[in-house]
């Protein structure tokens, strides 16, 4: 199955801390993909994955047609890979899909970015109850995904590079900030992407007739 990433990758990016532009030494490569198996292959009873890990470490890839529903429901991580600044692999059925990334987006990203990062907080929270351990480096993301999901309600663009609050971050990570700065700092973040969810020009609904046609032709390519 592993040969549907090897050959049939349309997109193949960079994510984490290299695209965050929060990287130190020894940073890992962590490579996320998008592939579209051959249109004839779901047509047997066993069907393509829907994801794949590897070949590579720290590697992990969707099948088109899953990848574009967790987009379209503001799944953060997968939007993410449409926006990375960091591409390795990119093929013309890949340039279609970062063409129409604007369709996936819509109100819905405020409550998704924003569901994500209280399930971080409220995980840290509750390690820290449990063991009095804070985990800096999930912390860290927590309040990155906040940052993230304003912007991307602000100007239509998923916020992946964030080297402008790079020593702030880094800072959190390192466990250098006292947690009652640091929840502070997420309480004014959470308060600013309500702001920006009450003015986004974003629509209600993400444009899911133009992800239909870039899967049919995608789909139509694959019979060749």
């Amino acid at each position: 199955m592993i040969e549907l990433v090897e050959r049939h990758t349309i997109l193949g990016v960079v994510v984490g801390s290299r695209a965050y532009g929060l990287e130190g030494p020894g940073s890992d490569h962590d490579r996320r993909g998008v592939f579209a198996a051959p249109t004839r292959s779901f047509w047997g009873v066993e069907k393509p994955p829907t994801h794949l890990d590897g070949p590579r470490a720290e590697e992990f890839s969707w099948e088109i047609e899953r990848f574009c529903v967790l987009a379209l429901q503001g799944n953060p991580t997968v939007l993410e890979v449409l926006w990375s600044p960091i591409v390795e692999r990119i093929t013309a059925d890949g340039e279609a899909l970062r063409s129409v990334r604007p369709a996936f987006l819509s109100r819905r990203v405020g409550t998704s970015f924003g569901a994500y990062a209280r399930d971080q907080l409220n995980r840290v929270n509750a390690r820290r109850e449990r063991t009095g351990e804070t985990n800096h480096k999930q912390a860290m993301h927590m309040l990155r995904l906040l940052l993230a999901g304003a912007h991307v309600l602000r100007t239509g663009e998923v916020l992946v590079d964030v080297r402008p609050w790079r020593e702030r971050l880094l800072a959190v990570k390192r466990g250098e900030t006292p947690w009652a700065e640091v929840t502070a700092w997420a309480g004014e973040l959470q308060d600013d992407l309500a702001a920006a969810a009450a003015t986004t020009h974003l629509p209600e609904t993400p444009r899911t007739e133009e992800i239909d046609q870039l899967l049919y032709a995608v789909r139509e390519r694959g019979l060749e």
